[in-house]
């Protein structure tokens, strides 16, 4: 082939892909006008009570409603016959320029008492609970408590039958596995340890793995480092029953020494007493311990354990 017609060749592929592109992206274009006069390209919105939902490159997000004034539709596509005629208001509210279809329960917002499952099995009962790109907000009784987005596998909706019987009691939580949620809460009880930090320590430690064992040698599910687990007189740190024992006394000895400060607590549990100590009783400039104390406080929600210190030392 020669030097012009392989150009020639090669232009008209170009032209095609051009063409295809621009079919594939003539269909619709949603914008949001920004209260401030900006713009805010999406594939596409919708209202609902909570606010303007709108997806992007496959995740949804919600702004309030007095950041958006208008969702603005536009289409390179001959235009169907308008569901309805465009709102001309202009008024503080935001307008939408035809009829939205109602959009299905996928836009993250749960109202009633919902579980929300964990990548590995594990799964939080929230009172309600709020999806967008970053996470999940969820509500248990007086606290706010958010989870990262890559932490979460999908949300589900109580049915009413399960709410009526639930009434008022606390939300729950659960590990995935029976075995484990029972030995959470009989340590939580016997060393007076709220069992949900319990939970959520475990959780980030080893996501319920009783095998897992980290590079510098922490083991089980609490991943007790040797000297800790010799400590509390833990033999087989694999053993779930004595490294969730040991882990929980850990955790009351901290509580104790810190006066409940859950935040000194985690940054011992993570880098050490020694090195909160160093620094004056302050989280450490850690970058992995401060993302540690963050991650979980952010789900705990407290600055102190609401439990009563025990009166005598736990028995082992």
């Amino acid at each position: 082939m020669k030097k012009d017609q392989r150009k020639s060749v090669l232009l008209a592929c170009l032209i095609l892909m051009l063409v295809c592109s621009s079919q594939a992206f003539a269909q619709e274009k949603v914008k949001l006008k920004l209260a401030d006069g900006s713009y805010l390209v999406v594939d596409d919105a919708w209202e609902t009570p909570q606010g303007v939902w709108y997806r992007q490159g496959g995740l949804s997000n919600i702004l309030s409603k007095d950041k958006v004034k208008k969702i603005e539709r536009e289409s390179t596509a001959p235009a169907p016959t308008p569901a309805a005629t465009p709102s001309t208001n202009d008024d503080d509210h935001f307008e939408v320029s035809e009829v939205v279809e109602e959009k299905p329960k996928t836009n993250g917002v749960y109202d009633k008492p919902a579980w929300i499952y964990l990548k590995g099995g594990a799964r939080v009962e929230a009172d309600s609970a709020t999806q967008s790109a970053a996470g999940v907000w969820y509500k248990r009784g007086s606290m706010d408590i958010f989870l990262d987005a890559s932490r979460v596998d999908r949300i589900e909706a109580e049915d009413a039958q399960t709410i009526a019987k639930s009434g008022k009691k606390e939300r729950g939580w659960s590990t995935g596995r029976p075995g484990l949620d029972r030995l959470i809460r009989l340590n939580g009880s016997k060393y007076n340890v709220d069992p949900y930090l319990i939970f959520l320590v475990m959780e980030q430690e080893s996501h319920f793995n009783t095998h897992a064992v980290s590079p510098k040698g922490a083991r089980g599910l609490m991943q007790l480092m040797p000297g800790t687990a010799a400590r509390f007189g833990v033999r087989r740190s694999h053993d779930p029953a004595q490294n969730i024992s040991g882990g929980t006394r850990y955790l009351r000895e901290l509580l104790n020494r810190f006066n409940n400060r859950v935040d000194l607590v985690l940054a011992s549990y993570n880098a050490g007493e020694g090195a909160v100590a160093k620094f004056g009783n302050r989280v450490p400039p850690y970058k992995e311990t401060r993302n540690y104390v963050k991650k979980i406080s952010y789900r705990y929600k407290r600055t102190t354990v609401r439990t009563k210190k025990p009166t005598s030392k736990p028995t082992s």
